[in-house]
């Protein structure tokens, strides 16, 4: 089982990045799948959400209607696409699945990537 995020980079505010998660040796559609971010000195947040089943999605006040998030089913994807991004947004972004219906905290998810690194400059 292997979640590997891709698409951090560097950007000016204003900008947009879309990050990608693909996994390897499960079926993303099967599980709960979640976009968390950390910045240094700060704990690890939900981002994005999206459920099982029936993809009901979760975004915190914090991002709501500047990040989306989807699924790409054929090629068993997740992608976050961020605009409008703000320097508050510099955190390192995990991409994560979980067995549950739809999971916002941390502790609810089972497989974790290795994060990729987004920087939004002022």
């Amino acid at each position: 089982v292997q979640l590997v995020e891709s698409g951090g980079a560097s950007v000016q505010a204003g900008g947009s990045l879309r990050l990608s998660c693909a996994a390897s040796g499960f079926n993303f559609d099967d599980y709960a799948v979640g976009w968390f971010r950390q910045a240094p000195g700060k704990e690890r947040e939900a981002v994005s959400c999206i459920s099982r089943s029936d993809d009901s999605t979760y975004y915190p006040d914090t991002v709501k209607g500047r990040f989306t998030m989807y699924r790409d089913t054929g090629k068993n994807m997740v992608h976050l696409q961020m605009n409008s991004l703000k320097p508050e947004d510099t955190a390192v972004y995990f991409c994560t699945a979980s067995s549950w219906y739809l999971g916002t905290k941390a502790a609810t998810y089972d497989y974790w990537g290795q994060g990729t690194q987004v920087t939004v400059s002022s």
